[in-house]
C-alpha cells in the first residue's frame, strides 16, 4: 500500500507544466486580487493592529508600553463591561424569542397564501431595503416617551396613559430587538419560504391520506424539511445580534437608560471614542467579542459541513 501511494506521488510530481491550467488559475487570482487586497487592508490589517493594541498601554491611540494581559484584566474587572456583556446576551435571548420565530411563522403563513402572494412578499421584505439608520431614527420618533409622540398620542386617544417606552429599562432591549426584527424578518422569511417551496408535495398528499390534519402536516412534514435551514439561521442570528451597535446608540442615545441597553460593541466604541478615553480597553473588548463570534462561526461551519454530508448521503 505504501508503494502505491509513493508511485502516485511520483506521478503527480512528474506531471508536465500545464500552461492552460496556469493561465486559467492566474486569471482567477487576478480577478480576486483587488477584493483580497481591499479585504486585507480594511479587515485583516485593522484586526491585527487591534489585537496588538490590546497588549499595550496607550497615550491617545499611540502604543506606549507592553503590559501583557493587563487591559483584559481591567476590562473584566470593569462593572461597565460586566453589564454590557450580560446585556449583549439579553439581546440574543430576546432576538430568539421575538426575531427568530416570527420569520418561520411568516414563511409558513405565506406558503399557504394563494392570491396576491407577490404583494405580500414585497410588503414583508420592504423594510429590509431601508437603511438601518433610517429605520432606528423612525422608531426613535415613534417610541418617544413624551405624551405628544405618535404611539403615546394613539394610546391617549383610546383613554390610556403614556408609556415610557425606551426610557423603561425593563423594556429597552425587547423594544430595540423589535425594531431589528421589523427590518430583518422579511429577508429571513423569504429564505424559509424558498425552502418550503422545495418540499415534495407528495409527502403532504401521503400525510393527508393517512388522516393527518394541518397541524400534524406542519409538525411531521414541514418542520423536518425546514430543520437544516433553522439550524443554520439560528447560529447566524446569534452571531449577528452579538454585534448589535447602532440600534442602541441611536435609539437610546448611547446605551441608556443607565446602561440598560449597552452592548459590547457599543461599549468598545465608547471606550475608544467616548468619555472614557481608553483605546486599549476598547481593543481588548473587541478581541473578546471576536473570540466569541469566531467560536460561534466555527460551530456554524461545522453545522453546514455536517448538513452537506447528510444531504450527500
Amino acid at each position: 500500500m505504501k508503494n502505491i501511494f509513493q508511485k502516485k506521488n511520483v506521478r503527480r510530481a512528474a506531471q508536465p507544466f500545464n500552461k492552460e491550467r496556469f493561465k486559467r488559475n492566474l486569471s482567477g487570482w487576478l480577478i480576486m486580487a483587488p477584493s483580497l487586497i481591499l479585504f486585507a487592508f480594511f479587515i485583516w490589517a485593522p484586526l491585527v493592529s487591534n489585537i496588538e493594541l490590546s497588549f499595550y498601554s496607550t497615550q491617545g491611540f499611540n502604543k506606549v508600553d507592553f503590559v501583557g494581559f493587563a487591559n483584559y484584566i481591567a476590562v473584566f474587572e470593569d462593572p461597565l463591561f460586566i453589564k454590557a456583556f450580560f446585556n449583549t446576551f439579553k439581546y440574543v435571548f430576546w432576538s430568539l424569542i421575538i426575531g427568530f420565530l416570527l420569520p418561520i411563522f411568516l414563511g409558513l403563513l405565506l406558503s399557504e397564501v394563494i392570491h396576491l402572494k407577490g404583494v405580500f412578499r414585497i410588503g414583508l421584505y420592504f423594510p429590509g431595503i431601508i437603511s438601518g439608520i433610517a429605520v432606528v431614527i423612525m422608531w426613535s420618533f415613534l417610541l418617544d416617551p413624551n405624551a405628544g409622540a405618535p404611539l403615546n398620542a394613539i394610546i391617549q386617544a383610546f383613554g390610556g396613559q403614556p408609556w415610557l417606552w425606551l426610557d423603561d429599562p425593563n423594556w429597552t432591549i425587547p423594544l430595540i430587538v423589535m425594531t431589528m426584527t421589523w427590518r430583518g424578518a422579511g429577508g429571513t422569511m423569504l429564505i424559509y419560504l424558498s425552502t418550503l417551496q422545495t418540499t415534495d408535495v407528495n409527502l403532504y398528499e401521503a400525510a393527508r391520506l393517512e388522516g393527518a390534519n394541518a397541524f400534524q402536516r406542519v409538525r411531521y412534514v414541514t418542520i423536518p424539511h425546514l430543520m437544516p435551514t433553522i439550524k443554520m439561521l439560528f447560529i447566524l442570528q446569534i452571531i449577528t445580534v452579538l454585534q448589535v451597535f447602532y440600534e442602541p446608540l441611536v435609539l437610546t442615545k448611547g446605551g441608556g437608560p443607565n446602561g440598560a441597553s449597552e452592548s459590547l460593541m457599543l461599549l468598545a466604541y465608547q471606550y475608544a471614542f467616548g468619555a472614557y478615553n481608553k483605546p486599549a480597553m476598547a481593543a481588548a473588548t473587541g478581541v473578546i467579542l471576536s473570540i466569541i463570534i469566531i467560536t460561534l462561526t466555527l460551530v456554524y461551519l461545522w453545522v453546514v459541513k455536517r448538513q452537506s454530508k447528510e444531504d450527500i448521503v
